[in-house]
């Protein structure tokens, strides 16, 4: 079910932004952080989904491992990248 709720936009200091309500915050479940995503004229607030970048740093040691990090572009301060125009 949906539910409305009005609030203002206030000044804090530079920014502007809203203040949410604590039994909201508590209602949805809210913590420290939340995901934030724009569509049209629509903001979407969600519980950050932690899970995305789970696991990167022991995949990353694992590619290192394999021998599979090299650069796919090539080292970008040698002589061999003449062709590239800045």
């Amino acid at each position: 079910m949906k539910k409305q709720l009005h609030l203002q936009i206030r000044q804090i200091g530079n920014s502007r932004g809203l203040v949410i309500p604590k039994v909201i915050l508590e209602q949805v479940g809210f913590d420290e952080e939340v995901d934030l995503i724009v569509e049209g004229s629509t903001l979407i607030l969600s519980k950050p989904n932690k899970s995305l970048r789970e696991g990167w740093a022991e995949q990353a040691k694992a590619i290192a491992q394999a021998g599979d990090d090299e650069l796919l572009l090539g080292d970008f301060n040698n002589d061999e990248d003449e062709d590239w125009v800045w």
